[in-house]
């Protein structure tokens, strides 16, 4: 991902789809905000807290399949 640049999940789908988070990467931390309201307020996480976050996401993914 691009410094900077926001993402939204190739997942979002619902409706207009824009009804997801979008992340970006602000070293060393991952910026995360709504995609409906993205000029309110951002959250940022340590890039390894947010990395283990994802990771215990998709642990828990397959862990329901």
């Amino acid at each position: 991902m691009a410094r900077g640049a926001w993402k939204k999940s190739s997942y979002s789908g619902g409706g207009e789809g824009n009804a997801c988070v979008e992340i970006a990467h602000r070293y060393p931390h991952i910026a995360v905000r709504d995609s409906k309201t993205p000029i309110r307020a951002v959250l940022t996480f340590p890039t390894p807290a947010f990395t283990a976050f994802l990771d215990a996401l998709k642990a828990d993914a397959k862990a329901d399949r």
